[in-house]
């Protein structure tokens, strides 16, 4: 799979593409012995855009990355930072910024020291130095820490002070692997929203690797989906949650039931029963309905349901989560389903365990994926 044009893609933030490079994967492959973790993948990524590389352990997102900056070598293809081709270029001279999982930080240094250490080895002045290192300290908010020892920083500070240092000499491509991975949950979803307005400042091309479904979603412009070392999806955020092409998509990224259906001549049905879809379905193996959790909503008594495609259960559990509660409902075929009720006032009381719902689904969330890839 190859996305389309990188030009065709917006830019983003008010500095976006000033000095930032588009990125071409071509037909890059990269084994491990009989292992193949990158099997022939190409891939456009837009100048200054936010793309984030999302998989499984082990899906090949951290070796194409690796790839990227030139601490691994492709068995074959080709990789071009703008016009240039660099697939054999060595990672100091590729221009590039990373930030590592374990931020990599230098301890003998104090936060300023760590900040200046790659404008030294590009021969800046002191006087530069001293600017762009307070210019960077404010842009990640840590001003008046820049003598503090990094053992002296917490978690997310430090994790500020490795995405300075990786930005401070204005690379044109920034690649960062699992950055928030190590923060808790609270933090690690402060950083995420950090991270992606300085992208917006910055405007640099960025590829972006985790596991993690939802930081995906939150922070990129596009997701390319890969698992074992092969695109399986790629596309804008709201498209691959809202349209998987598959099955593997629809389970990997949020929470899905699935259901068999039956799918001829552009018609699809449910144990017999005609369903209602927003559009006509591509021609597909083994249909399978989608069902997502906060899509699903519960009928109350009497509630007309003609416009939606309707499911009969009883609820078999209630799980409270705060904003939410999660429903285990199992169908009258026997499934067993997540329906999730966002707490609200205007919503209808929850029926008990063991009591009997008809659950609404729109024909709009109505998605049929394939079981097979």
């Amino acid at each position: 799979m190859r996305d389309h044009d990188p030009s065709s893609q917006p830019a983003h933030g008010t500095a976006a593409g000033a000095g930032a490079l588009p990125i071409a994967i071509s037909r890059v492959s990269k084994a491990y012995g009989a292992f193949k973790a990158l099997d022939d993948v190409s891939l456009d990524v837009a100048r200054g855009e936010f793309l984030t590389l999302l998989g499984p352990s082990g899906s090949g997102k951290t070796t194409l990355l690796m790839v990227l900056a030139g601490f691994q070598r492709p068995d074959s293809g080709r990789i071009a930072f703008g016009s240039d081709d660099i697939t054999l270029a060595p990672p100091h001279k590729r221009g590039v910024g990373m930030v590592f999982q374990n931020y990599a930080l230098f301890p003998h240094m104090t936060v300023a020291g760590n900040l200046a250490y790659p404008l030294k080895l590009r021969g800046v002045g002191r006087g530069e130095i001293e600017t762009r290192v307070a210019r960077a300290l404010d842009m990640v908010q840590l001003q008046g820490l820049g003598e503090r020892q990094v053992d002296q920083l917490s978690g997310g500070q430090r994790q500020r002070v490795a995405l300075a240092r990786a930005i401070i000499f204005e690379p044109r491509i920034l690649l960062m692997d699992e950055p928030l991975s190590a923060l808790d949950k609270k933090l690690r979803e402060e950083m995420q929203i950090e991270v992606r307005h300085l992208h917006q400042r910055l405007g640099m091309t960025t590829v972006y690797v985790t596991h993690d479904q939802r930081e995906a979603l939150t922070m990129s412009d596009r997701i390319a989906v890969i698992d074992k070392g092969r695109f399986r999806q790629i596309g804008a955020p709201r498209e691959i949650y809202e349209r998987p092409v598959d099955r593997f998509i629809a389970a990997f990224i949020g929470e899905s039931s699935f259901l068999p259906a039956t799918l001829r001549d552009g018609e699809a049905a449910l144990g017999g029963q005609p369903l209602k879809l927003a559009t006509r379905p591509a021609p597909m193996e083994a249909p399978l309905l989608v069902l997502r959790p906060e899509k699903l909503r519960i009928l109350a008594p009497g509630e007309d349901g003609t416009a939606l495609n309707l499911l009969r259960g009883r609820v078999a559990e209630l799980v409270y989560q705060g904003e939410s509660t999660l429903l285990h409902v199992d169908l009258d075929g026997g499934t067993r389903i997540a329906v999730r009720q966002a707490a609200s006032a205007a919503a209808p009381p929850l029926p008990t365990p063991g009591g009997a719902v008809i659950l609404g689904l729109a024909p709009a969330d109505t998605i049929l994926v394939s079981d097979t890839p």
